[in-house]
């Protein structure tokens, strides 16, 4: 019975079945709510209540990752990687009083996590030719996208109380964006040496993203599809022969403009 429901648990997170779609995009889902929820109350005075919001996300959180490293192939080497050791950081930081919500943004890393899964790749071609058609182009602006908020993120946690200029997310945000595209306002800087690292972090790992993301817009969009011969996995969608060997290839085409 144990291994029975071990392996229902392991098939929801990486099985081909419709039931770990749904899952897959509902713990989705769960996360963009969660960091949503993070991200409002830094606009309010946090009291009581949002104490115990906190405790049941955190609750919820550690129920999901203790199902998940139960159900494991390698335990030891999902608890002790960098995605295990952030959900831990996250649950903790969400359970314990003296931390209040901390190191709850580390939630966004989990959503990086399910979008780069070879099951949830293969479940968004299938079910988004869009997706298919622009996925270099869309994986890239997610990345760019979380980089930002775990920035901003880290910004607003280590300045705020500590530097009057930033007060919520949004001026965190702001700082961010301004800094990474190297606009470089002056309007709000950060206090301390770590607040200058941090800065050099977001402008030098920033603008390598973006430019990344400017690079796949502009660039004519590919097909992914391996050569059965040569291996050679990027075409034209309209590619008859790989450009490398020459092999006849036979690229699905949903016949989309």
């Amino acid at each position: 019975m144990s291994n029975s429901l071990r392996q229902s648990i392991r098939d929801l997170y990486e099985g081909p079945k419709p039931a770990s779609d749904r899952f897959r995009y509902a713990l989705v889902a769960f996360d963009l709510l969660t960091v949503g929820y993070l991200v409002a109350t830094s606009f309010v005075t946090r009291g009581g209540q949002a104490e115990t919001i906190d405790t049941a996300i955190g609750s919820l959180i550690l129920i999901e990752v203790t199902l998940r490293l139960w159900a494991s192939s390698n335990l030891r080497r999902d608890l002790v990687s960098f995605w295990g050791l952030a959900d831990v950081a996250v649950v903790v930081s969400l359970l314990a009083p003296i931390w209040g919500e901390g190191l709850a943004f580390l939630r966004v890393l989990r959503i990086f996590r399910i979008l780069h899964s070879k099951e949830t790749l293969v479940q968004l071609r299938a079910d988004f030719p869009q997706f298919r058609r622009h996925e270099t182009a869309i994986r890239a602006a997610v990345n760019l996208a979380i980089f930002v908020f775990i920035m901003t993120a880290l910004v607003y946690e280590s300045q705020v109380g500590r530097n009057d200029r930033i007060v919520n997310y949004v001026d965190a945000m702001y700082f961010t964006v301004t800094t990474l595209s190297t606009t470089g306002y002056g309007d709000i800087t950060l206090v301390g040496n770590s607040g200058k690292i941090l800065a050099v972090v977001i402008m030098v790992f920033g603008i390598s993203l973006f430019l990344r993301l400017v690079q796949v817009v502009l660039r004519p969009p590919k097909a992914e599809f391996p050569c059965p011969t040569c291996g050679l996995r990027r075409h034209d969608h309209d590619a008859v022969h790989c450009k490398a060997c020459g092999r006849v290839l036979n690229i699905p085409d949903d016949g989309l403009d």
